[in-house]
């Protein structure tokens, strides 16, 4: 019987040991997981794919709706709200005592009264009425629609005084002068000369 030559006895282990190399590199996480490869179902040589692991799966796309246009990260997102309903929610208000400083159902002044109902729709109103006024985009007065913004100048020289549209003239309000939540018209003598602008925040 012929003993193995010094020649194939070293290619013997040289295979051997470049065979555990081999599978050691692999066994490290040097090929990235999942590993794309074109022609990879069953062909010889190729790496077949992994499906994503619990630390690789992107999260699951919300469902779009139809026609809706293109997806905003929830950060930049601003809430929407039905206007109709928010302003069913200001109506269901009144008679809540004024309360300067109050912003809660057991008393509002003007501006606590506006942050508490945008609030319920997922709308964070500033506190003060003068960065109120500068949340939203304007509105002339002939485009007023149920959930704007309106201000006026009362107490104090400039923006004063918040309240929301109900539609048409009439608007809801926290007055310190009448004591309780209620409704006014935007054209009264005593209203329209103090109107300031209105915002729209939907």
């Amino acid at each position: 019987m012929r003993r193995p030559t010094g020649g194939v006895a070293a290619r013997v282990i040289w295979t051997a040991a470049l065979a555990a190399f081999a599978t050691s590199c692999a066994s490290t996480g040097a090929v990235p997981r999942p590993f794309p490869v074109p022609g990879s179902h069953g062909t010889p040589g190729t790496v077949p794919k992994s499906p994503p692991g619990p630390e690789t799966a992107p999260p699951p796309a919300p469902p779009a709706l139809p026609g809706s246009p293109a997806v905003t990260p929830p950060s930049a997102a601003r809430p929407v709200f039905d206007g109709y309903a928010l302003v069913g929610t200001a109506l269901s208000l009144r008679g809540a005592p004024y309360r300067n400083g109050g912003s809660d159902p057991s008393g509002f002044d003007c501006s606590g009264f506006t942050q508490y109902v945008f609030g319920q729709y997922g709308v964070s109103l500033p506190r003060d009425v003068r960065e109120q006024y500068r949340f939203g985009k304007s509105v002339k007065p002939e485009e007023l629609t149920a959930g704007d913004l309106i201000f006026f100048t009362t107490t104090d020289p400039g923006v004063s005084h918040v309240a929301i549209a109900v539609g048409g003239d009439e608007f809801i309000h926290a007055p310190s002068s009448a004591g309780v939540v209620r409704v006014e018209h935007l054209s009264s003598t005593y209203w329209a000369p103090r109107f300031m602008g209105a915002k729209r925040v939907n």
